[in-house]
């Protein structure tokens, strides 16, 4: 997931093929008795989704809206595994391919229409579709037999899912894998109504989801909100209304005049928020992310075609001076992929390090011999009228400083940057990825596995794509995470990309905020938080 903004447990890699395999759903029943008080209101700054249409949705900002107002199959636990939504059970075929779910018969859209196997069918095909434009229906429904059909235009139906009945799902995918279930908590795969979508091609303004709240105001710019969804098939929300106020004004500022509830720290306060004798100190909490920031080259054509240029870029590159004096070490500097914290992540792993002096020889060991026979140089980034974040300011200083390199700066606006990078970008682009699920295949095979959709770079590296296919069909734990390593060693050495920093959220909570939580996805599940004052 593309940012615009723990405790790991690998056994769920593991898959059982020796035998066919049922699980069981924990019991995750409606009170269905009263909801919640008309006063338990959360206020929220917020920015303006660029969709809340599930199959289109790429990006965390959108992400925040859909995962309340919609719903899937399954959902990711506070252990970031996945574990039953909609799906009341499922059991797996002995060689480990073919799913067969079973749907609660509880759940309904907002409206009460009654939810079935056949519009999980739909949702999911309508996804596929061509003219649906959905940037990620490859990545998450992939591995389904026949969606590379109806990607291709060849098939209007997804040949591996089959409607047994009102409430059975069966679903055949190319090879055992163990990311599948991780793949179904996903925006892409959640279930919407048909009736809705049809209405209009602006029906998201209007959704008719599943999910714990409801939105009932859209004033663009200005407010959204959403309310509690009677007719949820879960635990009872305890929020009766959440109010994201929209570009309401600096959200620090709205959190000490009490306009917020919750406001993320930017690095200006730090000193404030960390200093015990400070009002703050007491209201902040860190929640790790498994996220990545790095700068992509397209390495098909010159000057990043040749890996030495590419290893020179990063190894001109002081990460530690930046992280401290730009961040104040609110991130942490990475030499490698994959996250602190993300299955598979060696602490050990090789990087190029900052080394001024090896870089430049790097490039007299080029193709191109000499600084002055490389061709002119443009990084491609998100934003306006040209001010540059301070940190893409020092690295561009960093180069021209280390290397005597002049880089251009090509600016987008924000949405246009975010579901268009592939076509846009020029020799160098940044960039930020948070975890869609914690299995090291969502960031390396994502986003350097060749032809991979959210490979904007269109890199290729055929030593690491095999690695990353064995990974990927290896059912023994382990073992896997062992072939991820190597992939991601086989990736750093050749300068895939410029591994930046790993993020981490530093957030400011009213002491009366109860249950807020933001995963290590940098999502936040609303209907867990409620309001107690009198605490």
């Amino acid at each position: 997931m593309k940012k615009t903004a723990f405790r790991f447990i690998t056994t769920s890699l593991l898959i059982l093929v020796t035998a066919a395999t049922v699980f069981t759903a924990c019991s995750r029943q409606s009170t269905g008795v009263t909801g919640p008080g008309k006063n338990d209101v959360l206020t929220l700054y917020g920015i303006d989704p660029h969709t809340l249409d599930p199959a289109v949705s790429g990006d965390s900002t959108s992400h925040q809206y859909v995962t309340q107002i919609f719903s899937g199959l399954f959902r990711l636990n506070d252990e970031q595994e996945p574990q039953p939504d909609i799906v009341k059970d499922w059991r797996v075929s002995a060689d480990g391919t073919t799913y067969t779910f079973t749907i609660r018969e509880d759940v309904t859209f907002h409206d009460g229409t009654p939810v079935t196997a056949a519009d999980f069918k739909y949702s999911w095909e309508r996804t596929c579709y061509p003219s649906t434009g959905s940037h990620t229906a490859e990545t998450y429904l992939g591995d389904i037999v026949g969606v590379d059909d109806v990607l291709s235009g060849k098939s209007t139906g997804i040949s591996g899912v089959t409607v047994k009945d009102d409430y059975t799902l069966e679903v055949t995918i190319d090879a055992p894998r163990a990311s599948f279930l991780y793949k179904l908590t996903y925006p892409t795969t959640f279930v919407v109504d048909k009736t809705n979508v049809e209405s209009g091609k602006d029906w998201y303004y209007r959704p008719n989801g599943t999910g714990p709240f409801q939105l009932t105001e859209w004033s663009e710019g200005e407010r959204l909100v959403l309310e509690w969804n009677s007719r949820y098939y879960g635990d009872t929300p305890g929020l009766s209304t959440v109010t994201f106020l929209l570009w309401g004004g600096i959200p620090i500022v709205m959190y000490e005049n009490g306009q917020i509830d919750v406001t993320s720290v930017p690095t200006a306060y730090i000193d404030r928020v960390t200093d015990p004798s400070e009002a703050f100190y007491d209201e902040l909490t860190i929640f790790p992310e498994l996220s990545f920031y790095y700068l992509g080259f397209d390495s098909s054509k010159p000057p990043f075609d040749d890996k030495n240029i590419r290893a020179a870029f990063s190894m001109a590159i002081d990460r530690e001076k930046i992280t401290r004096l730009i961040f104040r070490d609110m991130v942490t500097p990475a030499e490698g992929i994959l996250p602190p914290g993300m299955p598979g992540y060696n602490d050990e792993l090789d990087g190029y390090g900052y080394n001024p002096v090896q870089a430049r020889e790097l490039i007299a060991q080029s193709a191109y011999g000499s600084v002055e026979a490389l061709p002119p140089i443009t990084l491609t980034t998100a934003g306006l009228g040209g001010i540059l974040s301070r940190d893409l300011e020092a690295i561009v200083d960093q180069w021209k400083t280390n290397l005597g390199v002049e880089i251009e700066v090509r600016q987008l606006e924000s949405t246009r940057y975010m579901y268009n990078l592939a076509e846009e970008k020029d020799n160098l682009f940044d960039i930020g990825w948070i975890a869609d699920y914690p299995h090291p295949e969502n960031f390396l095979s994502v986003l350097f596995k060749t032809n991979s959709q959210y490979n904007y770079a269109g890199y290729s590296n055929p030593e690491a794509d095999a690695l990353l296919e064995e990974a990927g069909l290896e059912l023994d734990t382990e073992a896997s995470l062992e072939l991820y390593r190597q992939a991601e060693q086989a990736l750093v050495e050749d300068a895939a990309c410029i591994p930046l920093w790993f993020g981490e959220n530093y957030y400011l909570i009213k002491p009366y905020v109860k249950g807020f939580y933001l995963n290590p996805l940098g999502i936040v599940m609303l209907d867990q938080i409620r309001i107690d004052k009198n605490g």
